[in-house]
Order: structure tokens, then sequence, then C-alpha cells
């Protein structure tokens, strides 16, 4: 007997040999069943479950629906492609988050001015209402259609499949060679957009030939697909890629090299003053700041293990005298030498080095992506040494570091507890024992959080915490991670009350992450507008004509005495371009002079959000300014 699973969580036993169609009007949920799950296998409706298998089924509305729908939309805009252009070679066409793609080789430049084309001749397939249809072929027999047809891309697939047998899905003379399922019918696609065009890598690797590749997206409704598309206005405006440069933060040049940041003044402040704050918040919780070479011998990468799990991800070796080097991957060893530097004992514990090391991996040109996917960054690395005993209070602490940073720059979070994972490093015993020290923390700061299953490192347990912006996407924030490999490796141990030597315990431990990932995630939070206490320019005096120049000098010479970051524009420049200007760069307030504060002595306030805030003292103005940047604003 199969068995299938009703949506009120009950179980349903029924007959082996019926299709997934014939279950679901047996379980009342013809009209909204739109395919069937065994196990992790999706399955058309024409299809029959294994005997004995429990099946659930997938409606309409859900996640898993909407995923069907993508790829059936994705089939479709490959269809629609074909038609138009006739010799098209097929590649790959899944549905991704928040859409589809699908990639092609064909002889005409795809650009953004096709997609009308496209889309008029997708909503064509749709009106005609066809069926998706499945064929299921051997492998000689698919192997004679796709060599027929030229598919080349599609014939590798093949010959790198297990399975005997191969389905295909399509109609009126389109097949797409592809596993499904699809949804029943053409008609049933709902609202659906082309979004872009790029190029991309057949398998992801450079050393293929270069296809064309269309993003789209798909909804069920008009209106949920004009939602996403605002989003998607909202997401394009928020584009730290646009903003960085915009607003004079970072550039990346050709001639330096991919994926390496230049940092100009605005964006090298802003660095600044995060720095500042990073550093003044671990020394008030006794962390010692060290700093480590960018160079190192390979020898101390073989003994650490990177050389032979990272190996990929780290440059080539340099020769200095006769002897490897490599630029460094992480700051972790670097760390462990001073730790070992001399020998420690249970009252030097624990001890806490901190350190924003700038490391070096190679990145594959295709995956670099502005401030987010660099080859040169700087990372927030500290390494805790202490006892099995401190261990949790050391954990607890940490979380509250990573809050309160959070919190300062405005972020919320989730908090994921990430478990071993199959291949690991270290017993049973060790990695619960680090595990209930993580479950220990979390429980101490009241912290809800998520499994993440065998989302461990190979070398131990960690706390995740994803980061959510203002628009709710999640980003890669503060790690916590207990390591049960490099103080073996290294020999890492302290002397204990007993007088004997002990291993020591190592948390590695990030709360930024990468300086340039996180002015990246910044920017687009924010949309470049910063709060006061970052903004690289925090007051812009400006003048209404050249006779209060002085005066404008003077006032910005005051409040940079004051401590705030303050500029006068004095150009020879109508007033209202002066104050959009400053309002295109983001400076959270402009004070303009002209006459009347001239002779009063005080200014006329402009905020870049509220607008005009009447005129002030300089006095109650950084008042103003002092209880904003206390409060993080």
């Amino acid at each position: 007997m199969a068995v299938i699973l009703l949506p009120d969580g009950s179980r349903k036993p029924v007959a082996d040999g019926a299709t997934v169609a014939e279950l679901a009007r047996e379980a009342g949920l013809a009209d909204s069943c739109l395919a069937g799950r065994v196990g992790d296998r999706l399955l058309g409706l024409d299809e029959r479950p294994p005997a004995g298998a429990e099946v659930v089924f997938v409606l309409r509305g859900s996640n898993e629906a909407l995923e069907l729908l993508r790829h059936s939309t994705a089939h479709v805009m490959a269809e629609a492609v074909t038609r138009i252009f006739g010799k098209v070679r097929l590649g790959i066409g899944p549905a991704i988050e928040d859409g589809f793609y699908y990639d092609f080789e064909l002889d005409h430049q795809l650009s953004a001015a096709d997609f009308g084309r496209i889309e008029a001749e997708m909503r064509c397939i749709v009106a005609e209402d066809r069926p998706f249809v499945r064929e299921e072929l051997t492998r000689a027999e698919a192997l004679k259609l796709l060599e027929a047809e030229g598919q080349t891309y599609k014939l590798e697939l093949l010959r790198e499949l297990p399975d005997e047998r191969v389905t295909f899905y399509g109609h009126d003379g389109f097949r797409d060679m592809c596993r499904g399922p699809h949804l029943p019918r053409t008609s049933d696609l709902g609202a659906f957009k082309l979004l872009s065009v790029a190029g991309a890598y057949w398998r992801g690797s450079e050393h293929r030939p270069m296809l064309q590749r269309i993003y789209g997206t798909a909804f069920w409704t008009e209106e949920d697909l004009k939602k996403h598309l605002a989003y998607l206005e909202e997401v394009k405006h928020r584009d730290h890629r646009v903003l960085g440069p915009a607003l004079g933060y970072y550039s990346i040049d050709e001639d330096i090299g991919p994926g390496l940041v230049l940092w100009h003044p605005r964006g090298a402040l802003v660095r600044h003053i995060i720095e500042e704050f990073w550093r003044s918040e671990h020394l008030k919780r006794g962390y010692q700041l060290v700093y480590t070479p960018h160079i190192a011998s390979e020898r101390i990468y073989e003994r650490s293990g990177h050389l032979e799990n990272y190996a990929e991800s780290m440059y080539a070796p340099m020769d200095i005298e006769n002897r490897p080097y490599r630029l460094k991957p992480m700051n972790c060893p670097g760390h462990i030498k001073i730790y070992q530097s001399q020998q420690r004992s249970y009252r030097d514990l624990p001890m806490r080095l901190c350190e924003l090391g700038t490391v070096y991996r190679f990145e594959r040109s295709g995956t670099l992506h502005g401030l987010l996917r660099v080859r040169g960054f700087t990372q927030d690395d500290a390494h805790i040494f202490c006892t099995p005993e401190q261990l949790p209070g050391e954990l607890v602490a940490t979380l509250e570091l990573a809050d309160a940073m959070m919190r300062a720059f405005g972020f919320r979070y989730e908090v994921f507890l990430a478990t071993r994972p199959e291949k690991a490093l270290g017993s049973e015993a060790e990695w619960e024992r680090s595990l209930q020290a993580l479950r220990t923390a979390l429980a101490a700061r009241n912290l809800p959080y998520q499994i993440d299953e065998g989302g461990g490192a190979f070398y131990g347990p960690k706390i995740d915490i994803k980061l959510r912006d203002a628009i709710g996407r999640e980003w890669t924030g503060p790690t916590v991670q207990v390591d049960l490999n490099l103080p073996k490796r290294f020999g890492a141990t302290y002397i204990g009350p007993d007088n004997a030597e002990h291993e020591v315990v190592i948390v590695h431990r990030t709360v930024i992450g990468s300086m340039e990932r996180f002015v990246g995630a910044l920017l687009e939070h924010y949309a470049g507008a910063l709060p006061l206490w970052l903004a690289p320019e925090q007051v812009r005096v400006i003048t209404i004509a050249d006779a209060h120049a002085e005066y404008a000098d003077k006032v910005a010479e005051e409040l940079r005495r004051r401590g705030f970051r303050a500029t006068a524009d004095v150009r020879n420049e109508k007033t209202g371009a002066k104050i959009r200007r400053a309002a295109l760069e983001k400076v959270p307030y402009a004070l303009v002079v002209g006459d009347r504060e001239l002779q009063q002595g005080t200014v006329s306030v402009r905020h870049r959000k509220l607008g005009d805030q009447g005129p002030s003292t300089l006095d109650a103005f950084v008042a103003r300014l002092v209880r904003e940047v206390e409060a993080r604003m």
C-alpha cells in the first residue's frame, strides 16, 4: 500500500499503481494539486509513485508550486527563443530564488530589446493551452534525438546521467531533456517578466564556451509580479556598485586588477570610523590588538591544513630565497603562533587576540561582485584561547559583543546553530561538548535560533548570525566557531592547575566579517544615506552669496573643532543647486547662511530627509548633533 499525506497532517493508505492525479482526486485535491513529492523527488500528475511510497501533494500556492511555475516558464521561454531565432542550442533552465534563467547558444546577440518579442511569443504559447507532454526515452533513443538536433550541451549532460531512461518534456515539435515535472498545461502559467541578459560560461568554467543567459521571474498573479518588480527597483536603487563610486567611496580599476578595491577618501573615512569603533568595543572587552604579515612561508599553511583543504582558493606561491611563500588566506596561523610564542598557564587565559587583517583569496572573475565578492579583503578576525571551563562564558560574551555591534549599525538579525557535517574531524564527544557550550551561550542570551543541520565546518560547530537589511534581504553577519582541528595540528596547549599540559580551546569569531562586504551591506541597507555617526561628511555649510563665505568657513571650522566632520560650500552657484548637491551626496545636514544668519550669528538647518528645520544657534545645533551621534542615529 502507498500512503498519501493529507493537508491536515493525516495519512491515508491507498492501493499502489495509481497516478499522482488519481491519488489527488481520491483525496479531493484534484483542482489544487500540481504534482506529488516522494522524498526529495517531484513527480508529475501523470507519474506513478513507487510501491509503498508516502506521497505529499504539491498544492497551488505553496513554495514548491511556485518553483514548478518558474521552471515551466523557463521551458516556455526556451521554446519561444527557439521559435524566433531558429537554430538554438539549449543549455540548462532551472528555477532559482525569485525566478528562473535559461542558457542559450545562438548566432543572434540577445539584448533587452529582444524581450518584448520573446514575451509576446511566450504569451502565444500560453494562449495555445497545450499540455506539457512527458516522454520517457532510452539512452540510445535520447542520444539519437539530441545528435540529430545538434544539441551538444544536452548531449554532454546526457552522457553524465547514470539513468538508462531519460525524460523529455515538450509539444508540437519542441522537446527539452528535463527531469521535470512541469505544470499540467501552458495555460497554467501566471504572470511573467524577462529581466536581464548576461554571459555565462558553460558549467561555470572560463575554459568552456560562453553562453547567453536570460533571467526572468514569474508569479501566479499580476499583483504579485508588480510587487516583486517594485522590490527589484528598490534593490537597484540601493545597489552599492552604483552608490559607492557615485558617492566617492571606492573604485575597482582594471589596471590594478579585478576584485581589488581602491578606497577613496570618503570611503576610507567611513572605514576608519567603523574600525575605530570596532577597536574601542574590543579593547573595552579585554581583547588585545595584533598584526600579522600579509605573506607567510608555505610551511605554515601545510601545518594548518589550508594547503590541503583550501589550495584552490589560495594564490600561487612566490619564491623567496628558494623557499615558497603564500599570500595569507586566513589570519588563524599567525594568531596561534603569537599564542605559542611563550608557554601559557591557565592563569593567562582567556587570551583574546583580534586583528583587522587583510587576506587574499582567489575568486573567479565571474563571481566578483562589487565590494561583496573580492580577491583581497580585510577580515575582523579574533581568536579566543581558553580552557574548556571558560568556553561557555566566552561564547556568551562574544554573542553580547555581536549584538552590540549589529544594533549600533542598525541591523536586525537571525541566529543559526550549525551542527556536525558528514565529514568532520574530532570525536562525537568533542562535537557534543562544543555544541552544548554553544547552546548554553544562546540560552544565556535568550536568543531564539534555528538548527542548520550538518552546516558546521569540518573542524567544528558554529553559530551563524544572518543580518536583515531595511528591505528584508539576508546578509552574512557574525560567526562564532569552536575549532577542534587547529589546537591539535599546532599542539597548542596551556599548563593547568595540575602542572600538566592541556589542549587549549580555540574560538574563531568575526562580528563584522569582511570590511569590504560590510561597507557594501551598509550602503545598501541605508541606500547610501549613512546615519550621522557614520557619514563621512556630517555637515555642509552653504552660502547664499560670496559675502557669506568667511562666516561659512568659520562655522565649518568651529564644527570641526568640536569634533564633527564639516565642510563649507562657498562656490558662486545658486543656493538651491548647492542644497540639491548636498542631498544627492547624502550629507545628513546642510546649514544655509545668508545676511540674516551672519547678522544674528545663527544657521538655517536643513535635514536631508526632514527638510527645513528653521534657524538655530550653533550651540543648539551642536547639542542636536551630539544627541544623534550618541544614539548612533
